[in-house]
C-alpha cells in the first residue's frame, strides 16, 4: 500500500553453544552405530574364532600358544592316544559310532519334518479353516521356548505314554533310544521347516497357480507341477536348517536318549566331564564349518529365485 514502510523482519538468533552440543551428539551416536555391531560381533565370535585357533595348538593347554600342529586332527581320525597322557581320553570308533547315531537321527528327523512341514506351510498359506490363528501362534513355540523346557516337556510326554503302554500290555517295556530322539528333533525341526518354506510361498506369484488352473489343471497337478517346483528350493533350505538344527542338538537329546544313542554333541560332553581335551578343539571346529556349510547352503537356497 502507498505511503505504508513494511516492519523491519526479526533478526534470527543462534545459540552456536547449543548447535555444536548438537552436532557432538549427532557424530556420537554415528560413532555408537557403528561401534556396537563392531562389539556384538566380536563378543559372539572371538571365543569361536580362539577355539579355532587352539586346534592348531601343539601344546594341551588353551592359554599358551606353542606352536602349530595338526597333531590333535590326526588324533581323530588315527585314535592315538594325547600327548601326555598315559590311558586314551579319545576313540575314533566311539567318535564315528556317535557321528552314524547322529546322521540317524538328522536325516530320519529332517525327512519327516520337510513333509509335515511343507505341508503345514501350504495350509497356512494358501488353506482357510477354523482355528488356523491359534495353529499359525503355537507353531512358533519350538523356536522361542528355552530348550531345556522342550526336552524336559518331552521326557515327560513319553514316561507318561510309557506309562500307559505298560498298563495296557504288561509284557511290553518301551524305553527311550532312536524313536524318541526322532520324535522330539520332529517337534521342533516342523517349525523351523515351515517358517522357511511358508516365507517362500509368501514371495511365490500367485498367478503361476491361477494360470495353471485357467488351462484345466486340477489342485494336483498345479502343485506338482507349478507350486512345488517354485517353493523347491525353500524346501530344500528348510530341509538343510532343519538337518543342521538337529545335528547339533545337545538339550533335547540329552533327555530323551537311551542306552547305545549317543550322539556326537552327547559325544563330546562326555569327553568334557573329567577336564577339557586338546581333541575338542579339532572336533568343535570339524562341527563349525560342517554347520557353516549348510547354514550357507540354505541361506543360499533361500535367495535363489526370490523375485519370481
Amino acid at each position: 500500500m502507498a505511503g505504508q514502510t513494511l516492519a523491519p523482519r526479526a533478526k534470527l538468533e543462534f545459540d552456536q553453544g547449543s548447535i555444536r552440543r548438537d552436532q557432538w551428539v549427532r557424530k556420537i551416536g554415528k560413532a555408537g552405530l557403528l561401534i556396537n555391531p563392531l562389539i556384538v560381533y566380536f563378543f559372539l565370535w572371538a571365543p569361536i574364532a580362539v577355539l579355532i585357533i587352539y586346534s592348531f595348538n601343539a601344546g594341551e593347554s588353551v592359554s599358551t600358544w606353542e606352536g602349530f600342529t595338526f597333531k590333535w586332527y590326526n588324533n581323530i581320525f588315527a585314535n592315538t592316544l594325547a600327548a601326555g597322557t598315559e590311558a586314551a581320553r579319545f576313540s575314533t570308533e566311539l567318535m564315528l559310532n556317535s557321528v552314524k547315531n547322529s546322521l540317524i537321527v538328522s536325516l530320519s528327523a529332517t525327512t519327516i519334518s520337510t513333509v509335515i512341514g511343507t505341508m503345514v506351510a501350504l495350509s497356512l498359506e494358501r488353506g482357510r479353516f477354523p482355528g488356523k490363528k491359534f495353529l499359525d501362534a503355537v507353531l512358533y513355540l519350538p523356536v522361542i521356548i528355552p530348550e531345556i523346557t522342550q526336552g524336559i516337556s518331552l521326557a515327560l510326554f513319553f514316561k507318561v505314554i510309557f506309562d500307559w503302554i505298560n498298563v495296557q500290555s504288561p509284557d511290553i517295556h518301551p524305553t527311550s533310544g532312536f524313536g524318541t530322539i526322532i520324535i522330539a528333533h520332529v517337534a521342533f525341526s516342523i517349525s523351523y521347516v515351515t517358517i522357511v518354506v511358508r516365507a517362500r510361498l509368501s514371495d511365490m506369484n500367485p498367478r503361476y497357480e491361477e494360470a495353471a488352473r485357467d488351462l484345466g489343471a486340477n489342485e494336483w497337478r498345479t502343485f506338482w507341477r507349478v507350486t512345488f517346483p517354485l517353493i523347491l528350493p525353500g524346501v530344500l533350505a528348510g530341509a538343510l536348517l532343519a538337518f543342521t538344527i538337529s545335528l547339533d542338538d545337545f538339550v533335547v537329546t540329552f533327555f530323551n536318549s537311551g542306552v547305545g544313542t549317543t550322539t556326537l554333541p552327547i559325544f563330546v560332553y562326555g569327553l568334557l566331564k573329567t577336564r577339557v581335551p586338546p581333541e575338542i578343539n579339532a572336533i568343535s571346529t570339524l562341527m563349525l564349518v560342517a554347520s557353516t556349510i549348510l547354514v550357507g547352503s540354505s541361506l543360499a537356497l533361500q535367495g535363489r529365485g526370490a523375485d519370481q
